[in-house]
């Protein structure tokens, strides 16, 4: 019997050291994942099984295959746009930052929008349900969580009686992100004309072994005029209603002008990846109207519109965001949920404060997912440590995913500073070359500080010996939590 064990674990090790090294990943990752399947012999590769492996080959063509349809389309408008420079406008500070995000051809740079900031949960959807009242058209969207309660069900029934009166109506959704919500339940606008379909990556996740990819974007587009992104989900949770949670604080912007193309080109492209053929969406005037860019309007705003995913090969807004921050000359200010960044990410961060920058970072005081919420505990004790501020928020729970460099650059958007919205979810981020619009959400960091406290040593002294250790131990799952 001693031999047959001994023979198991001997055979284990092999076939672990084997799955786990002959994929190109980071150190970190392989180390984890090793842990994994030689602490949980058998059972973890069933783990690894659903989790551990790269996006299925299947996915991966149906996304990669998708064409631009509007790209062209938004350069062509922006041609002209592109002389007349508003005293606002940084986007000269950038330009290398400005070619990496273009340099597939997929982030233009888009002047001539209107930026509108949205932090407070009722403002923000009534100003959502206005704007889809009013669609004319159409309205696309796309969201990780669609839960099936209150705000939930008041979304779908607006939408359920624009799709009555005409207006073609399409949803995207993830089922891991809206545990809960069945395809049945969107039935009654799917019976009117609406459309609905899951993400790609959540289609046949038994037959393709895959649960570990999600599509995290938030976008509405309506009209192909108008557009929000940014943290909020469609679920009581988002204005409140939840006790756990009490009091949500997120961000959300609205966009008018030709960054809401953009969007709305992201959404076809997922549509069209999670589609068959017969049900892709073809390019339409009506889909992507032109937009008055009259130089001398009163939209301003110059943004770039950046979607990134596990189809790329290499964390391309990670990336991004890092050379962003490397140009930071006095402050580098982030909110974010979940703190559980990687290396590269880490680095940036210390050398920036070791620079004299004024390194912050503002993260909730509750967790949603308490393994999640102990590795940020002791990734925000580290970066303390190392010279970074990190801020509490103790009002309720903070879901807003924010960064302000300086008073020169601003992101919004879905993306987390964690390795999920690094390496595993598809996520868009709108990088603005705004003074006006970077110097409103650092005027929303400062109030939110009134409802901080800020890390010190005196308190992380006091946390238990146990509590350290539930931090080190999750810590060492990062790179798949």
């Amino acid at each position: 019997m001693a031999n047959i064990i001994t023979l198991i674990l001997i055979v284990n090790m092999i076939i672990s050291f084997y799955i786990v090294f002959r994929h190109q990943r980071s150190v970190a990752t392989s180390w984890a994942w090793l842990i994994i399947l030689l602490i949980f012999p058998v059972a973890g590769f069933i783990i690894y099984g659903f989790i551990g492996r790269g996006i299925s080959k299947e996915n991966l063509f149906a996304i990669n295959k998708q064409k631009h349809i509007s790209l062209d389309k938004v350069n062509k408008m922006q041609a002209y746009s592109l002389e007349k420079i508003f005293s606002n406008d940084t986007s000269h500070k950038a330009i290398q930052l400005i070619k990496y995000f273009n340099n597939q051809k997929e982030a233009p740079l888009s002047k001539n929008n209107a930026i509108e900031i949205y932090t407070d949960n009722q403002s923000n959807f009534q100003k959502i349900f206005n704007d889809m009242q009013n669609a004319h058209h159409t309205i696309n969207v796309e969201y990780y969580s669609f839960m099936n309660d209150q705000l939930g069900n008041k979304f779908l029934n607006l939408l359920i009686d624009k799709a009555k009166n005409g207006i073609k109506v399409r949803i995207i959704f993830d089922p891991w992100g809206s545990l809960g919500t069945k395809l049945s339940w969107f039935k009654p606008l799917i019976k009117v004309g609406g459309e609905v379909i899951p993400f790609i990556t959540s289609q046949n996740n038994i037959k393709k072994y895959r649960i570990n990819y999600h599509m995290h974007r938030k976008i509405v587009v309506i009209d192909g005029k108008i557009a929000w992104t940014g943290g909020y989900n469609i679920g009581d949770q988002y204005i409140g209603h939840n006790k756990k949670f009490g009091y949500w604080r997120d961000t959300n912007i609205r966009l008018v002008g030709p960054a809401a193309l953009l969007l709305q080109e992201r959404f076809v492209m997922d549509w069209n990846a999670s589609n068959d053929y017969k049900h892709t969406i073809k390019f339409s005037d009506l889909l992507f109207p032109k937009c008055n860019n009259d130089p001398y309007n009163t939209n301003h705003s110059t943004v770039q519109v950046v979607n990134d995913g596990p189809d790329k090969e290499v964390p391309y807004l990670r990336n991004g965001m890092i050379k962003l921050m490397m140009m930071a000359k006095e402050s580098i200010w982030i909110q974010t949920p979940y703190l559980i960044p990687d290396d590269p990410m880490i680095a940036t961060w210390v050398t920036a404060a070791t620079s004299g920058v004024d390194v912050r970072i503002m993260i909730p005081c509750m967790p949603d997912h308490i393994g999640i919420y102990r590795a940020t505990e002791w990734y925000a004790n580290y970066l303390m440590n190392m010279g970074i501020k990190i801020y509490i928020y103790e009002k309720g729970f903070l879901h807003a995913k924010t960064v302000t460099i300086d008073n020169d650059f601003s992101t919004v958007g879905s993306m987390n500073q964690d390795y999920r919205s690094y390496l595993l979810n598809f996520e868009d981020e709108i990088i603005i070359y705004d003074n006006t619009i970077t110097k409103q959400l650092k005027d929303i960091f400062k109030h939110d500080m009134c409802e901080c406290y800020q890390l010190t040593p005196t308190i992380t002294e006091r946390w238990s010996k146990w509590l350290k250790f539930k931090q080190a131990f999750a810590r060492m799952f990062s790179p798949f939590l």
